[in-house]
């Protein structure tokens, strides 16, 4: 994309949003929110190039 944000920043910034949100409203999800964000970051972090845990290469 040309503009200084590309579309998966935009999706992991509502996403995260929209997760802090639910974890104020209802607190009691914020440990499996901890667990998924945890989860999230590994498979993002295994997404690169092989599984040596660098970030995706654009």
């Amino acid at each position: 994309m040309n503009g200084p944000l590309d579309l998966r920043v935009r999706v992991f910034f509502l996403l995260g949003a929209a997760t802090a949100y639910i974890t104020y409203r209802h607190p009691d999800v914020g440990v499996a929110v901890l667990v998924a964000v945890g989860v999230v970051t590994l498979v993002y972090l295994l997404m690169g190039s092989g599984t040596n845990g660098d970030p995706p290469a654009r």
